[in-house]
């Protein structure tokens, strides 16, 4: 029961906060990109596209329809 209030919490609070997320991640592959690890940067990219990704599958389940 209390991990599944923490989870809710948790992604309540990443809900709220995506765009920043969103933003903070590519800084962070960007800092990469320019360290010469493309790898690195791509891995955090597509963090980043999935979360992105799930943000879209929920509104769009949202959708009255």
């Amino acid at each position: 029961m209390a991990d599944e209030m923490a989870s809710a919490a948790v992604g309540a609070v990443a809900d709220l906060y995506l765009g920043n997320i969103l933003f903070a991640i590519e800084r962070c592959a960007m800092a990469l990109d320019e360290e010469h690890k493309e790898e690195e940067a791509a891995f955090y990219r597509g963090v980043a596209r999935k979360l992105a990704e799930a943000r879209a599958a929920d509104r769009g389940a949202q959708r009255p329809g």
